[in-house]
């Protein structure tokens, strides 16, 4: 199944080795992250199991512009007029004015690995290889908790890429924490909560920092960006991907 209910109202939707997140409110949605560009599909399928229409979503955010992220945020503006939002620092990125991430070469010097070389031909597929620039995209409207179903707070986390950010869910008791804290990857040997290998990372050393805000609130909940979700207080997870982080290659 391509969703799954992971806490109260809070649902996980499995995209090409991405997920994105629905948060419910009555008949109201919230959609944190779009996957791939040809994941916008199973979004859309998604909603629709879970008894809603497309139009229901009232935002997407945004954790980071990264093409496994912003994937399906243009089909959702245009064919449904769902605004976007992320940071004020990542909005330039999203729009295309700057380019932080992993390049196609550095996956090409990884390809040896199994893994790796399948992972790389399903992102292709799901066009991984697409220019994707949001124009539409705007940053948060508020400070704090935003007034939208699930009230996700938007929290700084700088390091991945410039203006990422997490979303801390009170109501659900969790974080969803895009790439600053993930618990798997087929680039990654490693299962548990960790940080993306180095190559991923516009700065490893300022994405690790960016979990010590993280430890401190009150969540048990992790949504990651890549691998399946966790149960554990958050403190224990940034502890133990903060462990991990010293062998990060």
């Amino acid at each position: 199944m391509r969703y799954e209910q992971v806490a109260d109202e809070v649902f996980v939707i499995r995209g090409t080795d991405v997920n994105m997140f629905l948060l419910r409110e009555g008949r109201d949605l919230t959609l944190i992250d779009a996957g791939w560009y040809g994941d916008a599909g199973i979004i859309e399928h998604t909603v629709e199991a879970l008894g809603h229409k497309p139009q229901d979503i009232q935002a997407a955010l945004l954790t980071h512009a990264h093409l496994d992220h912003v994937g399906a945020l243009n089909h959702l503006h245009t064919r449904y007029g769902i605004p976007a939002y992320t940071s004020p620092t990542e909005v330039g990125h999203a729009k295309g004015e700057f380019h932080e991430s992993a390049t196609p070469l550095d996956v090409i010097k990884r390809l040896g690995d199994y893994s790796t070389c399948c992972w790389a031909l399903r992102i292709t597929r799901a066009g991984g290889l697409r220019k994707n620039p949001v124009p539409h995209i705007h940053p948060f409207p508020t400070e704090g908790p935003l007034d939208l179903p699930g009230a996700p707070t938007p929290i700084p986390t700088p390091g991945h890429t410039s203006g990422h950010s997490a979303f801390h869910l009170p109501q659900a008791g969790a974080i969803a924490t895009g790439d600053t804290l993930v618990t798997a990857h087929p680039t990654s040997k490693h299962q548990g909560p960790q940080l993306l290998p180095r190559f991923f990372n516009h700065n490893t050393e300022e994405t690790l920092a960016a979990l010590t805000p993280l430890a401190l609130l009150p969540a048990d909940l992790l949504l990651p960006g890549h691998g399946p979700t966790f149960s554990q207080p958050i403190a224990d997870v940034v502890a133990a991907a903060t462990t991990h982080a010293t062998t990060l290659t």
